[in-house]
């Protein structure tokens, strides 16, 4: 799907050395900013370069696990003034299937060190399935995003690839984003839960929506799944 007119094309370099391309819709005079990325915290920098931005009106934007990205970036960076949750992902592995994961994490890793190529593999296989039993996975919500990973080149995306490094998982493993959603407590937050995610509890989303004390706001998204609340 082709952007909306009145775009600029931009890029940006992060600190590891990333360039990130993307639109910009820019408004006349200057006016509040949502920032929809990841790399968060160096758009962010580049963003406030803009003489059409209001810095003081921030917001981040995330859905998914871009979401829960975005509460990140929010709890280390008060340049924030706003945060939206669509749908965040707040957990990324069954304790029932850390034994077998692990051992293959650190195989890979030893692996590498004797100069073979990383490991590589689909975040979820036909089955619905991943080695830690992320995001739904084994369950209707991993089938139907294995169906939407695969379908993303025939909808306008021929440079996407449908794979991730096994040492994904093991950084996953190792963040705990719900200890850093404790240090967003002074941004306001909007957080947007389908009723019917098969991928990220609606019961877990709504808890750690209930830990804020700052300003916010709870939507349910009734009748929508977790690749549906959008539409």
């Amino acid at each position: 799907m082709p952007p909306l007119s009145g775009y600029q094309k931009v890029e940006c370099k992060t600190i590891d050395s990333i360039t990130i391309r993307g639109w910009f819709y820019p408004a006349e005079g200057r006016a509040p900013t949502i920032i929809m990325a990841p790399g968060l915290t160096d758009i962010l920098t580049y963003v406030t370069t803009l003489s059409n931005v209001d810095v003081s009106r921030i917001t981040l934007w995330g859905v998914s696990f871009g979401g829960t990205v975005s509460a990140c970036a929010a709890a280390v960076d008060r340049r924030v003034k706003a945060l939206v949750m669509v749908c965040p992902i707040l957990s990324f592995y069954k304790p029932e299937k850390r034994e077998k994961a692990f051992l293959q994490l650190i195989k890979d890793r030893q692996s590498q060190l004797r100069g073979n190529e990383a490991f590589t593999l689909p975040p979820f296989n036909s089955k619905g399935e991943n080695p830690i039993g992320m995001a739904g996975s084994g369950g209707p919500g991993g089938v139907e995003v294995y169906g939407f990973m695969n379908a993303v080149i025939d909808r306008g995306a021929p440079n996407f690839r449908n794979c991730i490094t096994l040492q994904i998982y093991h950084k996953l493993v190792m963040w705990h984003p719900k200890e850093l959603l404790k240090m967003v407590d002074a941004t306001p937050v909007m957080m947007i839960t389908p009723e019917l995610d098969t991928m990220s509890p609606p019961e877990k989303q709504k808890e750690a929506f209930d830990r804020f004390k700052q300003p916010k706001r709870f939507y349910l998204a009734e009748g929508k799944g977790h690749l549906t609340v959008l539409s």
